[in-house]
């Protein structure tokens, strides 16, 4: 019997195997494929451990390669100085079955979460950022702000946040590869054209009126108890998900705002045809184990370069 040999990235490896340029490419290929119906991928199976945390099972297969993520979000982890996703993504080849890869959840999640944002900031801002404010500054704050700095090179990012000292300290941590063009603030910059939210609150931390000279992006609120923007914002905006069917069941500020779902549009048809800018533009990242695969595929092909 013929047993496979696959390769195992470590944490540094697999962001070395996703570089944003590739992985916002082969993101891009994939939501045609997903609307296509090519790439199948089933809402995420949760499950809750005993006394915190929770299991997430997200498969995904297409023609070529299969991929199964299964990732624990366990948030006490932070107590004990530890990083709040921890788990493992296989790759499989579609013919056979056999393993071909195994990658860190947690790194291809941020990465492939800041590529996802950087495709609607294509999608709804072609005429690219000059200044993003990152509302939060925990690690998908550093992976959007790396993945900005690639490919934004004149955008200036600034983090902000609850706590002014906690996002001084990352910023002050990323000046030592970006420079001045990083900074933080207790108040979000009036120049601002693009607003990411990333945090983990309960409630509304985005409180101002919706503006056409400001796309606004939300990935924080993945329950529905979760919000970071206000109804009245989401309300006057023409709204985009990444995953209309996903966002139905996990988008907290879309559904404690009661959308109208035949509203929200999928940011695949905002890549294929411009979005007309009669409103504000609302983009929610929820994810999808799509998503995850054309992370995998953009590893392979860069590994099948090396």
């Amino acid at each position: 019997m013929t047993h496979a040999s696959y390769t195992v990235l470590s944490s540094e490896e697999t962001a070395r195997a996703l570089p944003y340029p590739e992985l916002v490419a082969q993101l891009g290929k994939a939501m045609a494929q997903y609307a296509a119906g090519t790439i199948v991928a089933p809402t995420r199976q949760v499950l809750d451990y005993p006394k915190t945390g929770k299991m997430l099972s997200m498969p995904a297969i297409s023609h070529d390669i299969g991929v199964h993520k299964l990732a624990n979000v366990m948030l006490d982890n932070q107590q004990q100085g530890l990083g709040s996703i921890q788990g493992l993504v296989s790759v499989y080849d579609a013919q056979s079955g056999l393993p071909m890869l195994v990658m860190d959840a947690p790194t291809l999640s941020e990465r492939r979460t800041a590529a996802v944002s950087m495709l609607g900031i294509q999608a709804l801002w072609p005429q690219g950022p000059e200044h993003i404010t990152l509302l939060g500054y925990g690690q998908q704050a550093l992976a959007h702000c790396d993945a900005v700095m690639t490919l934004y090179p004149k955008a200036h990012v600034t983090l902000t946040g609850r706590n002014i000292d906690r996002a001084q300290a990352v910023a002050t941590s990323l000046q030592t590869r970006f420079g001045e063009r990083v900074q933080a603030a207790a108040a979000i910059p009036e120049q601002t054209d693009v607003l990411i939210a990333l945090t983990s609150s309960l409630t509304p931390v985005y409180h101002e009126p919706a503006r056409l000279d400001r796309l606004l992006i939300g990935l924080g609120a993945f329950q529905v108890d979760m919000a970071e923007f206000e109804a009245h914002t989401l309300l006057a905006s023409r709204l985009y998900a990444d995953d209309v069917s996903g966002a139905r069941h996990e988008a907290g500020d879309l559904i404690q705002a009661e959308v109208d779902w035949e509203q929200v549009h999928s940011i695949h048809q905002a890549l294929r045809t411009p979005a007309p800018r009669d409103k504000p533009f609302f983009f929610k990242s929820v994810g999808s184990a799509a998503w995850d695969l054309a992370a995998a595929r953009c590893a392979l092909q860069h590994l099948n370069q090396a």
